[in-house]
């Protein structure tokens, strides 16, 4: 990815020696990644009008337009969801010609909601989202971060971010929800997408979402799997260990970007204050355990922990589960908007950490301040030391 027109900001995501399906949400960089580890594959991208049209009427010229390609040689298929039948296709010339396919698209809602042919496990499933702070390194910006987000026309542009990240939004809405038909009427939408971006990184309340927006809470429910199927959003689960003490069933609802968010919100104009950049620096956290989960192929469950009486950990990573044989372990990690830490903020986590079914770690706690601490088995530790640390796999 381009940064200030010269540079390329590699991105952590390898590319694999097999076939794959890319998602991600627009505008994260998978097509300007795909043209720096495949450019000089064939590219057949179905955002042009007649090609697409072409090949909705016979799947079967994509066996022509690959007729020159030998074995082994790579084709990559962009928004593979305007026409899933084409998958059909894509199986028969891996099986028949061992061609290699990138498939590309910004949702696998369609293909999946279809019953598409996912190619039977023959290609794997990758996820590109914004930039993360660790591949941005000197040129990540907390600030600027926190109150815009991370996707990358928008970090290159940061004076332009309010207009960027309003046409995003309403980019979403044209392609995504209404050019696929998944809603039918707009407004309860838009009013549920501005109820949903003001309460990013909150537990969702889908009773209580369902009054504010005036539609019935299964509608609610279908509305968040629009946002997560078209990857704009994710779920955060509670976790549930099975103390005595009863847990938090309902999930949190993190946006895949801070500045996405806000846009929904409709707060692009107007300033947002602490509570707000607290839940956005809870959004970027999540942003890098997800990315790095992936690149790493780690893939722990990652939870946030709540009791009734209001004790809560932020992120809770499972390195083992708990079993009848032997204790799960889990790191623990507190994320605070504050340039100084107060001891009382480590409540939680020691708390936790003072059960016997459970073997805590690691303990962790994520500021905005400038120096590391270590108290008791607690590190207390600056954002972007976190993120180091993350992505050299001393966190889990």
């Amino acid at each position: 990815m381009k940064f200030n027109g010269n540079k390329f900001i590699p991105r952590l995501l390898a590319c694999p020696d097999h076939s794959f399906f890319l998602f991600g949400p627009r505008g994260t960089g998978k097509t300007t990644w795909l043209n720096q580890v495949l450019g000089d594959s064939l590219r057949l991208d179905l955002l042009d009008s007649s090609l697409h049209l072409e090949l909705m009427k016979d799947p079967h010229r994509l066996e022509a337009l690959t007729g020159h390609l030998k074995t082994g040689q790579w084709v990559v298929l962009d928004e593979i969801q305007k026409n899933p039948a084409l998958l059909d296709e894509v199986h028969r010339i891996l099986e028949s010609r061992g061609l290699r396919f990138a498939l590309c698209g910004s949702s696998a809602r369609k293909l999946r909601r279809g019953g598409a042919n996912l190619l039977a496990g023959r290609a794997l499933t990758l996820t590109m989202e914004g930039f993360t702070a660790h591949e941005l390194r000197d040129r990540f910006d907390l600030s600027q971060a926190l109150n815009w987000g991370l996707l990358p026309i928008v970090y290159r542009n940061p004076d332009l971010a309010p207009d960027i990240l309003s046409a995003y939004v309403d980019t979403y809405l044209k392609e995504e929800i209404k050019a696929e038909g998944l809603i039918r009427h707009e407004p309860p939408f838009l009013r549920f997408m501005s109820i949903a971006g003001q309460m990013n990184a909150q537990m969702v309340n889908s009773q209580g979402l369902a009054r504010d927006a005036g539609v019935a809470r299964s509608t609610i429910d279908g509305y968040f799997s629009i946002l997560v199927d078209t990857l704009l959003g994710h779920f955060l689960p509670a976790w549930r260990p099975g103390f005595k003490v009863r847990e938090t069933a309902r999930p949190k609802f993190f946006w895949f970007d801070p500045g996405v968010a806000r846009a929904a919100a409709g707060w692009l104009r107007d300033p947002i204050d602490r509570t707000w950049q607290g839940a956005a620096l809870e959004t970027l956290v999540f942003h890098e355990l997800r990315v790095f989960n992936q690149v790493s192929r780690k893939h722990r469950p990652v939870y946030f922990y709540r009791t009734p009486a209001g004790v809560e950990v932020d992120f809770i990573i499972e390195t083992a589960i708990h079993s009848s044989h032997s204790s799960g372990r889990v790191v623990a990690l507190e994320v605070k908007r504050s340039d100084s830490w107060r001891r009382e903020w480590e409540s939680p986590m020691r708390s936790l950490a003072a059960q016997n079914k459970i073997k805590v770690e690691k303990m962790i706690a994520v500021y905005t301040g400038q120096r590391v601490y270590r108290f008791d088995g607690l590190d207390v530790l600056p954002v972007e030391k976190f993120i180091t640390a993350l992505h050299k796999g001393e966190i889990f």
